[in-house]
C-alpha cells in the first residue's frame, strides 16, 4: 500500500529529531529536516522509534515552561 503522507506509513524510516525546547518529533527519513530542529536518533522503524521516545522523552511541555523559578 502506498502511503500519501510519509508520517503515516507504518514500513517507514523515521529519524527522532529535537528542537531548542527540548521537544522531539518522528520524521520520515525521506522529508527535509524542519528549520531549528536536529536529528537525535537515526533512521529506524516507526515502533523502534516510539520505544526510544517512550524512554527519553519525560514532558511534553517545552524547556522553557520546566525551568523553575525561584
Amino acid at each position: 500500500m502506498e502511503f500519501s503522507n510519509p508520517f503515516d506509513d507504518p514500513q517507514g524510516l523515521f529519524t527522532i529529531v529535537q528542537n531548542a525546547q527540548d521537544q522531539y518529533s518522528l520524521w520520515p527519513q525521506q522529508c527535509a529536516m524542519p528549520d531549528g530542529w536536529h536529528v537525535v536518533c537515526e533512521a529506524q522503524s516507526q515502533e523502534a522509534c516510539q520505544q526510544w521516545l517512550a524512554a527519553h522523552w519525560q514532558t511534553l511541555s517545552p524547556a522553557h515552561f520546566a525551568q523553575v523559578t525561584p
